[in-house]
């Protein structure tokens, strides 16, 4: 990042600094999605932002960011449960799907056992 104001990350847009060219936030928080870093500063916090990502590899950061947004996004939302409550919701609907596909497997094992047993009469009436 230069150090003109409209080149600024929108971490150090929002915090009012300049943008250094080596500033660890400008990667994961460009000026184009300032939403983005006003959830996750306001649910982390900037210092404890870039204290967690200076203490992990190069590699992992971008990922630990989209991480602090999902969860900032959803903490915003639904501050009591967060990103667990929708785990909570996706859950309910895997045990509902679940519940659906053994209910229409034997729906299927009763449709097949009643052809069987049809085939069979059928049978038994020509022989």
């Amino acid at each position: 990042m230069s150090n003109n104001s409209s080149s600024r990350c929108a971490a150090c847009k929002s915090l009012r600094r300049k943008c250094p060219s080596d500033c660890l936030l400008s990667p994961y928080f460009p000026s184009s999605l300032p939403h983005r870093f006003s959830a996750v500063h306001k649910i982390f916090g900037a210092s404890n932002i870039t204290k967690m990502l200076q203490q992990l590899p190069l590699h992992l950061r971008a990922e630990a960011a989209d991480c602090m947004a999902l969860e900032a996004h959803l903490r915003v939302q639904d501050p009591v449960y967060g990103c667990v409550g929708l785990i909570f919701q996706l859950q309910q609907q895997i045990i509902e799907v679940q519940s659906e596909i053994l209910k229409t497997k034997s729906e299927i094992a009763v449709y097949n056992a009643q052809q069987q047993q049809q085939h069979w009469q059928q049978w038994q009436q020509q022989q």
